[in-house]
């Protein structure tokens, strides 16, 4: 883990708005679908109004990101994938504020930047609602830009390099303002094991407050025990679920998820005979858990997880699958015991990173889902490993 403590910036990160030194950065380019990333020499971008250019020190390999690289999720080419990061601001776009205020952003301040990035003005962020912020999906989720329809990055020959949210898998990334945020000191010394705040600990924070919304004394169920869902047991234990039920096909996942990460019971799917009747078996009375969460993004999993909650209970959908796949649920069950199913998409940006930024200082949630580390030249390993299983919990590509 390296530490970003009393370290040297280096050459190019003296940049401000004022003086900026151009230069060269490498980035992991996917070129098309289907392909091995390849590292590749880019000049550095530079932002535009209300955004920032950030130093990245570590990005975390997530399954979305292969879900792109395999082509089951649509997304243009060639782009730079790692959709969350930390680094240190190096370059404030204009409107940026340079007064170095409680809440604002400097040069030389170590942030975190998380996959949704909220524009702030669109009807879903001015409803409160920015983690289904519209210029996002419509501008960086659709087509690979920031908020001007634009990317920030270009390949040699001047084309166009789309990033997937940041663009993180490169040594700088332009992010907007309401993207990138400030860590406490405690958890700057943390270092290079930050950058899964911005989508594991993100996302497994928004399902549990903001759609599972549990509360002490709950029964849960996570079913897949992979970066996020490692994650999602964490906090369901630090909101005081006092059963939490990790359920994987890999015994050694499930082991990690009971020794480290929260788990108070475990079912091995490879092994249950029925897994929606073990799951509820390990419940008080055996009436099923109060929320299960499916971070698979399987339609096994999705039956799974709905069938496995109590009367009234509620199942919040995490996990993503190739566009086009559905999910069943048993209609007549779900609206005679008053069953909720709900989809949950990482967090509100700008009210729930403060507050988890501060659960990591305090201590309440870890980063210890951290199993494999990788330099920028190993990011397509990286991606090939977690393809085969082989990464448990969560692996970061640091700089």
């Amino acid at each position: 883990m390296q530490s970003f403590l009393s370290k040297s910036v280096g050459k190019t990160a003296t940049v401000a708005s004022s003086r900026r030194c151009f230069a060269t950065m490498k980035a992991s380019v996917l070129s098309t679908t289907n392909s091995r990333m390849q590292t590749t020499t880019i000049d550095i971008p530079k932002p535009r109004r209300g955004e920032v250019l950030v130093k990245n020190r570590a990005a975390g390999v997530c399954h979305t990101d292969l879900h792109v690289i395999k082509g089951d999720i649509a997304f243009p080419t060639p782009c730079v994938m790692g959709h969350e990061a930390c680094g240190e601001i190096v370059e404030l776009g204009e409107g940026v504020s340079m007064n170095g205020l409680p809440g604002e952003l400097k040069v030389g301040d170590p942030v975190v930047t998380t996959f949704i990035m909220p524009c702030g003005y669109c009807p879903a962020c001015v409803a409160g609602n920015e983690d289904i912020c519209e210029s996002f999906f419509n501008h960086n989720r659709l087509k690979g830009g920031l908020y001007d329809g634009e990317p920030r990055m270009k390949l040699p020959d001047g084309s166009p390099l789309y990033q997937y949210s940041q663009g993180g898998m490169a040594e700088y990334s332009v992010v907007p303002a309401f993207g990138t945020y400030k860590m406490p000191k405690e958890v700057e010394a943390m270092g290079t094991d930050t950058a899964i705040v911005g989508c594991a600990l993100f996302t497994a924070y928004g399902a549990v407050k903001n759609a599972g919304f549990v509360e002490p004394g709950m029964s849960v169920a996570i079913f897949g025990a992979g970066g996020v869902g490692m994650n999602v047991m964490q906090v369901c234990r630090a909101f005081g679920a006092s059963n939490v039920i990790a359920v994987d096909l890999d015994g050694e996942k499930l082991a990690f998820a009971k020794d480290s990460m929260g788990a108070t019971a475990v079912v091995d799917a490879s092994k249950s005979a029925d897994v929606v009747a073990e799951v509820m078996s390990k419940t008080p009375g055996g009436r099923g858990v109060d929320v299960a969460f499916e971070v698979v993004g399987h339609p096994v999993t999705f039956d799974q997880a709905v069938r496995s909650t109590c009367d009234g209970g509620k199942a919040v959908m995490v996990g993503l699958a190739k566009l086009g796949t559905l999910g069943q649920v048993d209609i007549t069950r779900m609206v005679r015991r008053k069953i909720k199913v709900q989809g949950s998409f990482g967090a509100k940006a700008r009210v729930d990173t403060p507050v988890l930024l501060d659960m990591l200082k305090r201590g309440v949630v870890t980063l210890e889902s951290i199993s494999r580390r990788y330099t920028l030249d190993e990011a397509a390993d990286a991606y090939e490993h977690l393809e085969q299983g082989l990464i448990k919990g969560k692996a970061v590509v640091e700089f």
